[in-house]
């Protein structure tokens, strides 16, 4: 019933679905299975893999290291263009096209006659994998298992796993749906697939506290950025992956990057997640306030129009395109004076703004003062007020005539 294949490269995490595909992709298609684990930065996850994906009937495993570049060339083009979908930070949704790529990479260097991946086919996950697969081997077959297997659930997946045999971390009490990275951890499924009920936050976060068990006393960070990328904490230098990390633990330990929210996702249904993205909530409350002074009006405003496109594209997986290439190109350029400290105040969940400085600031206090100045002459106001006024003038002459109307 199914298409003969020699060898299959699985996108592999340990978790659920995966697990459960490689020995399903064996048994329906009697292949090989390579299965690729790229770290994205999630860590401990990682511990284990190698014997667990040999153990499921792996013929192999590649533990791919990409953190650095998904750090530079994804999240932080993200966070210089602002952009969010619906408040959400995107950490699934621009970690899939690096993950994809090098997958495509691994397969050619193989020999692989198919991907294979362990989204569902109601998720997002499966476009943003397959469209970059497309982009980078357009005619490689892709294997979804959850589109024609027979497994309807996830219960079902732990019963199928149980009886072969495949070790699982999980049960289906604790059978949350996550996705961890550098950048965040989300959760979804059981009890938050009701929106009506309030998340557990104190028995689900992994990332940090909740607001109301954050310290009583405030935290201060102070973030460098040259030219809109992230260069520095509290005065010393670090590496994204570095910075990212240490914000990550001093967010979580405040209550900062919580996320609970019904999300429109691309294939037309309503979804609940619950989201941890502590380091990724400071860095962009930073960079936005750095921007306030750094950007004049009509490029700031113009790109907020851009950085809602660009959420979309993220979003819905067009990562590799002509337009997001374009519209990183207009980030990038609005981005050359981007540069100066940000002080931040952390308070149980709230990142509240402790002062901000630039070299390129365009906010002048000579001009700006309520005091006495010489630079500016508040008669020319009139003049400006009765021009930006006029057509409001005009047309209140005009009702004074026709009064019927």
């Amino acid at each position: 019933m199914k298409q003969n294949f020699q060898k299959v490269v699985l996108a592999y995490s340990g978790g659920l679905d995966t697990s459960v595909i490689i020995p399903w992709l064996k048994e329906n298609y009697g292949c090989e299975v390579i299965a690729v684990a790229a770290d994205v930065g999630q860590g401990a996850e990682l511990d284990g893999l190698e014997e667990k994906a040999l153990k499921t009937g792996a013929s192999k495993l590649y533990i791919e290291d990409i953190t650095s570049e998904f750090v530079y060339n994804y999240i932080f083009p993200t966070m210089k263009a602002g952009a969010k979908y619906e408040d959400y930070l995107l950490g699934t949704a621009f970690a899939r096209p690096i993950i994809a790529k090098r997958m495509v990479e691994i397969a050619k260097k193989e020999g692989a006659d198919a991907i294979a991946h362990g989204c569902t086919g109601k998720g997002n996950d499966q476009v943003r994998f397959e469209l970059a697969i497309k982009a980078f081997a357009p005619d490689m077959p892709v294997i979804a298992p959850w589109r024609v297997w027979e497994l309807k659930s996830r219960e079902d997946e732990i019963a199928y796993a149980q009886k072969r045999g495949v070790p699982l971390s999980i049960t289906s009490e604790t059978n949350y749906s996550k996705d961890k990275n550098l950048w965040h951890l989300s959760h979804e499924g059981l009890d938050l697939e009701d929106p009506a009920n309030e998340p557990k936050y104190d028995e689900i976060l992994e990332m940090g506290v909740s607001p109301w068990k954050a310290p009583d006393a405030p935290c201060y960070v102070t973030i460098t950025f040259a030219q809109g990328i992230p260069v520095a904490l509290n005065g010393d230098k670090l590496d994204g992956v570095a910075l990212i990390k240490a914000l990550n633990k001093i967010g979580g330990e405040n209550g900062v990057g919580l996320l609970d929210i019904v999300e429109n996702r691309l294939v037309g249904m309503k979804c609940r997640g619950v989201y941890e993205t502590p380091g990724g909530a400071i860095l962009y409350h930073a960079h936005k306030v750095l921007e306030t002074i750094c950007l004049d009006k009509e490029t700031a405003h113009y790109k907020e129009v851009v950085a809602c496109k660009y959420a979309e594209l993220v979003y819905n997986g067009q990562w590799y395109t002509p337009l997001m290439e374009a519209l990183n190109a207009f980030v990038d350029s609005t981005q050359q004076t981007v540069t100066g400290e940000v002080k931040l105040k952390l308070y149980k969940g709230n990142i509240i703004n402790a002062g901000v400085t630039s070299p390129y600031s365009l906010d002048s206090e000579e001009v700006a003062t309520f005091g006495e100045d010489d630079v500016y002459n508040q008669m020319d106001s009139q003049g400006f007020i009765n021009l930006f006024g006029l057509p409001i003038k005009v047309r209140a002459q005009m009702m004074e005539k026709h009064t019927s109307i």
